[in-house]
């Protein structure tokens, strides 16, 4: 049994919070997120979260050890943006194995150090994989409904160069979330799976999906339960949901995958709804208060935050879930497939 097994059959471990939100406080200009290397960058950058890892790294390694900190056991690198699709908008698509490089031995370097002085707590690292900005299943064209701006075949190939940079970088986990689109998933977790394959690696995986809205379902127009049967023939750590919604929102959601699923169980939703100008304003005490719930239920394994949360709602969730144990973990990620 690894660690990290071992750690998810004690406890729920606790994820860390928002990685843009706690960029925005340091209110880093253009010039900031350029730095001297791209000082005359033809395109604007400000905005490119994922380059202050190379640019910023100081601030990115900051927030990391002040998620773990506060009681996180698993930090996300700055990678969420870090495709060759999504960094086509900067003009950076030659940066994207650097990029998820240093992001992932950024935060896996903090995470060592907090580790080595506290033996007891281990922590881990999970490479993000983001969405990308363009979908597969869908049209970006009204006009055009069979249109598709990027094919599975491009996305396989920009996913299994971020995964393949992720684990050299040092991540413990591969963490594929923020799913609105599942054929989008499913071209990350093939390029995943084809990487474990060529490189013989044993390398957890983590889907997180999205429920846009009070309709139940995905972008996409999945159910929570349609989203869990498309992904499962992958053997997973554990199958989740963040963004959009707020912790109450998302509890209905976490009971049909709990109804359904033998893996793991994730939730880091948004610190509640956000208000007319996008703000989110739920305190750090009002969300743990809600996540309660699925603590009471049994519902989950792996818990955090995601939009508008910071070290103080992690440091709240922490606090209230060391009280309960986790939802009984059945399935391991090393299943054989069928």
């Amino acid at each position: 049994m690894s660690k990290l097994e071992e750690q998810l059959s004690q406890k729920i471990l606790i994820l860390d919070g928002a990685m843009g939100t706690m960029l925005q406080e340091y209110n880093f200009s253009e010039e900031d997120f350029r730095g001297n290397r791209f000082a005359d960058w033809p395109v604007s950058v400000k905005g490119n979260n994922d380059l202050l890892s190379l640019t910023q790294p100081e601030a990115i390694a900051e927030i990391h050890r002040k998620y773990f900190e506060a009681g996180a056991d698993i930090v996300e690198t700055n990678t969420f943006s870090g495709t060759a699709i999504a960094m086509a908008d900067y003009q950076m698509e030659h940066l994207i194995y650097e990029l998820n490089y240093e992001s992932a031995y950024i935060a896996k370097k903090v995470a060592t150090e907090l580790s080595e002085a506290n033996p007891e707590k281990p922590r881990f690292v999970a490479g993000a994989m983001g969405p990308t900005n363009k979908t597969a299943s869908m049209s970006p064209d009204v006009n055009d409904p069979g249109f598709r701006a990027i094919s599975f075949s491009e996305l396989k190939k920009a996913y299994k160069d971020q995964a393949e940079a992720l684990v050299a970088g040092g991540v413990d986990i591969l963490l594929v979330e923020t799913v609105f689109d599942t054929l989008n998933a499913k071209a990350a977790l093939f390029a995943i799976d084809e990487l474990k394959e060529e490189k013989n690696l044993d390398i957890p995986v983590m889907v997180s999906g999205t429920i846009t809205d009070a309709s139940g379902r995905t972008l996409s127009g999945q159910t929570a339960e349609a989203f869990l049967i498309s992904v499962s023939h992958i053997p997973l750590l554990s199958i989740g949901f963040n963004c959009a919604l707020g912790a109450k929102q998302l509890t209905p959601h976490l009971e049909a995958l709990d109804r359904n699923t033998e893996f793991g169980i994730s939730a880091h939703p948004n610190a509640g709804l956000p208000n007319a100008f996008g703000e989110y304003e739920q305190s750090a005490e009002q969300m743990a208060e809600q996540i309660r719930e699925y603590l009471e239920k049994g519902l989950v394994n792996i818990l955090g935050g995601c939009c508008g949360t910071t070290p103080e709602h992690i440091k709240a969730i922490a606090e209230i879930a060391k009280d309960y144990s986790p939802r009984p973990f059945k399935k391991r990620f090393q299943t054989q497939r069928v």
